[in-house]
């Protein structure tokens, strides 16, 4: 019986976790770190249990804490989410051991998939397609480097214990090996634990397509069909569907018997899924099994009209699977996209920040939002960037393409950079509407999808000033809410009414005179722009109006001129922090001269890393950090002399 269930995650997969266990008359357990306190998941939960600390390896990592919080809340079960403990062996062992209902596969299955240099070991013994590499137990260079050299570069390296783009790295060339290395080392062990590598050929212009599986207590075990997953940047998933584009009944039945028989290889139970890459000639090649609920099973709930997480429930009572093979729907066509914190203009490094506004599309046909935040909310530099996931489903694969351009342009977030336009563009670039997809359509469309930052046009700038003018047009006097003094309307006696303004945003400085050529209603900007009229989200939130421009919401503030001035001579001849993290690596001393592109200082951010490198050649003049240290966004590094 599971009156109680613990959820051993954070953000928006322990949020919807919980909703489901609610809907099923479930009481639901949160657990947090201490900068968590007041996150979503907690607030949502029945109860919530403070593991302390603040990075994974101070709450969310601790097994032990875990299951005393459990145990203390009356928790008959776990659920462990994705990420971290989600794939761990010993957390399955050690809930087992303590009475407890994992809501995942056995510990011996994790064993066995889990690993990825295990689960390649396994399906080569199988007979199933593996891409070239070595999987092995030795984790010297000089292995990784002769194993390197036998298969060609360019070669990927993989965190053997985990995913989600983390501790996985491509190296170029054999002079990148042994640095790219010991990075993806540092960043498995940093978000899983262990920083076993494996190193496979980097296969070019490869499609992902992953299988669900869904196994029982019974020895019952069948497919979901598939997801491509193909659109991805820095090996992260970016944008997911169901099904896969062009997949044959034939390829997806090929595919979904070898997922099910490597699962019941290993005794499998409960939601994984099998992950391969399909090359142009529709041959498919084993990558890994991830023994847990993917973060994009929501598309597969879409087109089979299942709820993944209730299966799991129901597989941990005991209870048989509902349907067989044959009775598995396939029911039109769903897309998602993660939305991320963070700066697709540089390199897509991950936002820190206050959600200063934050609005979610409405529901609506075939339109769902499965979010950890709301407005207000802090995004932490110690956890993964993922705000939430935007789902749509069509009757076709155009029309939910269409839905989804529809919810992102309903959605608002502010305070804090984010992916929202670089979305966009993918979903409206001709070659995905095309179904042009391969794991390369971001660099290969890079231009269309990263367009060079330019500047703001003058007519953004005047309506970004009638706008300012008239969100503060209402300010009023405390003691007289009726005085004329309360308005800042810009009117003169015997003149037009002028306000000169000097504007801040997207780093750009402007003085703009408003004309009131356009008008506020609530929250809507109405105006005419180059002959048309249009509307435009405007939205104040306290010293930052926001405004839509182009599918992109800007940040406008007044601009402070001390304010610049101090921030000018801070970061004058320094090389400073890009966003909040740790400094994990110094790599330079004072006096040191290096090459332009050298890597300095490594910065660790959100479960990934981030090198801070010369930008031309020259003398380190000082250092401002230290391993170890948490430093803030602008805080300056590294004195750099030419």
């Amino acid at each position: 019986m599971i009156d109680t269930l613990l959820v051993a995650n954070r953000g928006e997969i322990a949020c919807r976790v919980m909703r489901t266990a609610k809907a099923m008359g479930i009481r639901t357990v949160a657990v947090h770190s201490a900068i968590d306190a007041s996150a979503r998941h907690v607030r949502e939960a029945d109860v919530a249990v403070n593991l302390g600390g603040a990075k994974p390896g101070e709450s969310y990592l601790l097994i032990d804490k875990i299951i005393a919080a459990a145990k203390a809340s009356g928790a008959q079960a776990i659920h462990p989410g994705y990420g971290f403990l989600s794939e761990n062996a010993g957390f399955a062992r050690a809930i087992e051991q303590a009475g407890l209902i994992f809501l995942g596969p056995p510990a011996s299955a994790i064993d066995a998939m889990g690993s990825k240099s295990a689960a390649k070991s396994l399906m080569e013994a199988a007979g199933v397609p593996l891409v070239p590499g070595y999987h092995g137990d030795k984790q010297d260079i000089d292995t990784f480097r002769e194993a390197a050299a036998r298969i060609g570069y360019p070669v990927l390296l993989k965190a053997a214990a985990g995913g989600g783009g983390k501790g996985m790295k491509v190296a170029e060339r054999e002079s990148e090996l042994a640095e790219t290395l010991e990075s993806a080392q540092r960043e498995a062990q940093s978000a899983f634990g262990d920083s076993r590598m494996l190193v496979e050929k980097y296969v070019l212009k490869p499609r992902h397509v992953e299988i669900q599986v869904f196994a029982d207590q019974h020895g019952n075990c069948l497919y979901l069909n598939e997801r491509d997953c193909s659109i991805q940047r820095r090996h992260q998933k970016v944008v997911e569907e169901a099904p896969a584009p062009g997949l044959s009944p034939e390829q997806r039945r090929a595919m979904g018997e070898a997922a099910v028989k490597a699962a019941q290889a290993i005794g499998y139970v409960g939601a994984g899924t099998v992950e391969f890459l399909l090359d142009e000639r529709g041959d498919f090649f084993f990558m890994e099994m991830n023994t847990r609920l993917q973060v994009e099973h929501p598309v597969t709930e879409a087109i089979t009209g299942l709820d993944l997480v209730a299966w799991q429930i129901r597989v941990a009572r005991g209870e048989p699977l509902p349907i067989s093979q044959q009775q598995v729907p396939l029911n039109g066509h769903a897309i998602e996209v993660r939305l991320y914190a963070e700066d697709p203009d540089h390199d897509f490094l991950p936002a820190t920040g206050t959600l200063a506004l934050y609005r979610e599309s409405a529901s609506g046909d075939g339109q769902r939002v499965d979010s950890g935040v709301a407005e207000g909310d802090s995004v932490s530099p110690f956890y993964d960037p993922m705000l939430g996931k935007l789902i749509a489903w069509g009757e076709n694969r155009e029309q939910a393409r269409l839905r989804l351009l529809s919810i992102l342009d309903d959605t608002l977030v502010g305070g804090v950079r984010t992916n929202l336009a670089f979305l966009r563009r993918i979903l409206a670039h001709p070659a995905f509407a095309a179904c042009e997809l391969d794991t390369g359509f971001i660099p290969r469309h890079q231009q269309q999808l990263l367009p060079a930052p330019g500047g703001l046009p003058d007519n953004f700038w005047q309506l970004a000033a009638d706008a300012w003018v008239q969100s503060e047009s209402l300010v009023q006097r405390a003691d007289d809410s009726h005085s004329p003094w309360a308005v800042r309307s810009g009117w003169r006696a015997g003149g037009a009414a002028e306000i000169d303004l000097h504007l801040n945003c997207q780093g750009e400085s402007r003085k703009v005179r408003a004309s009131n050529q356009a008008r506020l209603q609530g929250e809507e900007l109405q105006a005419e722009i180059d002959g048309t009229r249009q509307r435009l989200r405007a939205i104040r939130r306290g010293d930052a109006l926001y405004l839509q421009w182009q599918g992109e919401l800007h940040a406008i503030t007044r601009f402070d001129p001390i304010a610049a001035a101090e921030a000018s001579h801070a970061q004058h001849g320094g090389l400073s922090a890009p966003m909040n993290g740790s400094i994990v690596r110094v790599l330079v001393e004072p006096g040191q001269t290096v090459e332009a592109g050298t890597a300095l200082v490594v910065l660790e951010a959100m479960k990934m890393e981030h090198s801070i490198r010369a930008p031309e050649a020259g003398t380190v003049k000082a250092l401002y950090c230290h391993e170890g240290e948490m430093v803030s966004e602008g805080a300056v590094l590294v004195e750099l002399a030419p």
